[in-house]
């Protein structure tokens, strides 16, 4: 459960330092909206909580089923493939939400190297 939170923390934070400091990365939508009253349910599914959100998910759950697969490919290239799959997995967030725009490979690059570095920190910060 943990390790879950962790990643979903590091893919919030990850892209919010990602829209801050890295040219080449917009977020045109809400940081955090909760839906209801006077936002519909479309501002939410556009706020930076939950495409962070998405993107912990999709690395917590997809990511090692991907690892896995491409395992023969991970150590033809000394393990550099990982850095092809942890990029893919920002470009396919950045492909399912249009409030995210991330603008060539070195953007996309800087955002997986944020987001995986927040992650290796808070794992090694954060107890077992």
């Amino acid at each position: 459960m943990w390790k879950l939170l962790l990643q979903i923390a590091a893919g919030i934070l990850g892209l919010w330092l990602a829209n801050k400091f890295v040219p080449g990365v917009q977020f045109l939508g809400h940081f955090w909206v909760l839906p209801g009253a006077g936002a519909k349910l479309h501002d939410f599914f556009g706020s930076m909580v939950f495409i962070g959100t998405l993107l912990g998910l999709i690395n917590f759950f997809v990511k090692p089923i991907i690892k896995t697969i491409t395992l023969p490919i991970r150590i033809i290239t000394l393990n550099l493939f990982t850095v092809a799959i942890a990029m893919g997995t920002v470009w396919a967030v950045d492909i399912f939400s249009p409030e995210l725009v991330i603008n060539g490979i070195i953007p996309l690059f800087w955002t997986t190297a944020i987001i995986w570095l927040l992650s290796f920190v808070i794992s090694k910060w954060l107890p077992d």
